[in-house]
């Protein structure tokens, strides 16, 4: 198997079942650090690649003291990084303060709603466990997305410049 890049794809040249060599893939190079899986590599998999999570391995104190606030925690990881966030290492040691001062618990129910959510910015933490303290236990998590808005309709606008 031979690769190489051609412009701004990789291509990926092999021996055929014939003997001859021929390309058997190409595809858009990736960045670093963002992986390309692309299912149709894998014809012998029913699901494909995508049914694999990746698999958390903390190696310094701060990232072991992260997975070890709970398995929220660990979803938050996964989703954040599969979302390009950035800063995590700055969130997740905030993260720990917290589980610190609030506990583990609450801190990880509050990370596991986040990552359900997709809220990955600076205090989005802050607000659900704010969330979390002035409200009832959590029941289902609203994604917002931009098939639904609740802004008031355009209608008024209509006489402007009349």
């Amino acid at each position: 198997m031979w690769c190489r890049v051609v412009g701004e794809e990789f291509s990926i040249t092999a021996r055929t079942n014939s003997g001859d060599l021929s390309e058997i893939w190409r595809h858009q190079l990736s960045t670093t650090g963002v992986p390309q899986i692309i299912d149709a590599h894998y014809p012998d998999h029913p699901d494909g690649r995508g049914i694999h999570q990746p698999r958390l391995q903390p190696h310094s104190e701060a990232e072991i003291a992260s997975v070890d606030i709970g398995p929220g925690a660990g979803r938050w990881l996964k989703e954040a990084g599969a979302a390009g966030v950035t800063r995590i290492r700055a969130k997740m040691a905030r993260a720990v303060e917290l589980a610190t001062i609030l506990g583990n618990d609450r801190v990880d129910q509050a990370l596991g709603l986040a990552a359900t959510a997709g809220r990955f910015a600076d205090d989005d933490l802050l607000s659900i466990l704010g969330h979390i303290a002035d409200s009832k236990p959590a029941g289902e998590v609203v994604r917002a997305d931009e098939a639904h808005s609740v802004q008031n309709g355009t209608i008024a606008w209509q006489a402007l410049g009349q």
